[in-house]
């Protein structure tokens, strides 16, 4: 009997764990997790924003394969997430979290048992459903005796200030573990996703860490230049030259603020992992299940003094990834880049199952087995839209301004190599080529450098073969 125990966070940047090389943040529970599993050093997102890269997760298919290209867009019935690729009756399963593919509230895809914990998303639900109907989560809080301050909805702000016992993480902790003691006798597969460290950005952890234990990122002062695309240079003026969010972001202590905020919600998703890690333990099956933990996107957080997602940067882009497989005692590194757009044919082949014809990404278990795979490359994309910001401030250089709209809609399709090579191919043109072995951190675009003008090329035949094969039409720039 193998099971499956999916567990992914919103909006958590690969280096908030020790393994990939914070030690300030305390989060005892994954680093021990980390230090008995596989840990994948470069794990990539398929969008870097939540309803591309989520549908990726569950598909195995890429954004512009599921249509869902944007946040808010659903699903379709008919294309199959994992759950409902395994053989009918076989497994029990439960979905649990945020879902953000459409229907937040209500079962679907194969999976039996649902706990919801959003009720933002109504005015998306699809035809015949109850737009008054309310996530498993209200329920829970009224009945401990908890009413919404406006309206009938409890809103992520008020519910995110609420005693830890009655957050969302504790809640979920809670009904996965229930799960989990309920179904330890058979087979099943339990996906939980936690809303934190995603915005409003506080918590019942605020002051768990201290001012003056934060450190700003590396690239903290590199803020984006004339070379790097407009949309980053008008995201960076929207949050920290303009104050926009709900933080001020002009000072070093306002991002050390925020910064130690965010900590704090990474801190209270590890606590209540932890929970749910027991659960398996003391039920007798955490040997005798594979148990991932990544996230659906990054957070700049302060890097080129951006924040949020929505840019191809690594901090937006690349996520934590890793996998303990049944029985696991010792550590192991994977170090060259992934794609999340491999997990779901990994993980049936882990579980023993078939893996069904059309799937575009590919199993990683021979990696996991200590050997090679052929063709590396890493595919990201860029769809246009979501930008980030709720509207565009007038008080935005005009000189940017009126270039903005074509700027923040600009398709971008993205390559990583296994040497270390980035390449951001745009519609506009706005092209950023980057050896992250040499510039980690982004600061050092090559991409107009004549003496990289035949290696770009190449990078962008590679481009080109992958969106023939995976029939992505979207056209981009001319390269000179």
């Amino acid at each position: 009997m193998t099971n499956l125990l999916f567990l992914f966070t919103d909006e958590q940047r690969a280096d908030t764990l020790a393994a990939y090389g914070n030690q300030a943040i305390q989060m005892p529970n994954l680093n021990r997790l980390a230090s008995e599993a596989v840990v994948f050093e470069k794990a990539y997102v398929t969008q870097p924003v939540c309803s591309p890269s989520r549908a990726s997760i569950m598909t195995g298919l890429y954004p512009h394969t599921t249509g869902c290209t944007a946040n808010n867009i659903s699903l379709r019935k008919d294309t199959l997430c994992l759950p409902e690729m395994l053989p009918p009756g076989k497994y029990a399963t439960a979905y649990q979290g945020k879902w953000h593919l459409g229907d937040e509230i209500f079962p679907q895809h194969g999976f039996k048992e649902w706990r919801s914990i959003e009720d933002g998303y109504r005015r998306y639900y699809s035809a015949g459903k109850d737009p008054e109907a309310r996530s498993t989560y209200h329920h829970f809080l009224i009945e401990n005796g908890f009413a919404p301050s406006e309206g009938k909805y409890f809103s992520r702000g008020e519910c995110a200030r609420l005693p830890e016992d009655f957050g969302k993480p504790a809640y979920l902790a809670r009904e996965a573990s229930r799960f989990i003691h309920h179904h330890s006798g058979e087979p099943f597969v339990l996906y939980v996703n936690f809303l934190e460290p995603h915005m409003p950005f506080f918590g019942p952890r605020d002051n768990q860490h201290g001012l003056d234990e934060v450190t700003l990122p590396p690239n903290f002062d590199q803020v984006p230049t004339n070379d790097q695309p407009l949309k980053a240079r008008l995201f960076q003026q929207y949050y920290y030259e303009l104050g926009h969010g709900a933080f001020p972001l002009r000072t070093e202590a306002d991002w050390r603020r925020l910064i130690a905020n965010y900590w704090g919600l990474c801190s209270l998703v590890d606590t209540h992992v932890g929970t749910i890690l027991n659960a398996l333990k003391e039920s007798g099956v955490y040997d005798e299940t594979i148990i991932v933990f990544t996230s659906d996107h990054g957070d700049m957080m302060g890097s080129h003094r951006l924040l949020a997602k929505g840019v191809m940067f690594e901090e937006a882009a690349r996520v934590p990834l890793i996998i303990r497989l049944p029985g696991q005692e010792e550590h192991a590194r994977i170090a060259r880049p992934v794609s999340q757009i491999d997990l779901v044919p990994t993980l049936l082949d882990l579980m023993g199952e078939a893996v069904p014809p059309g799937l575009e990404g590919r199993s990683l278990k021979p990696l996991l087995d200590g050997k090679e795979l052929p063709n590396g490359d890493v595919f990201m994309e860029w769809n246009g839209s979501d930008t980030g910001v709720s509207r565009l401030d007038s008080r935005l250089d005009p000189a940017l301004l009126g270039k903005a709209s074509k700027a923040v809609a600009d398709p971008v399709r993205t390559i990583v190599t296994p040497e270390g090579w980035k390449f951001n191919w745009t519609g506009l043109g706005e092209n950023e080529l980057y050896d992250l072995n040499a510039d980690p951190h982004e600061t050092r675009n090559l991409a107009a450098k004549p003496e990289y003008r035949t290696f770009i090329h190449g990078l962008a035949e590679r481009i080109g073969a992958w969106q023939a094969r995976t029939n992505d039409h979207v056209v981009l720039s001319d390269l000179p």
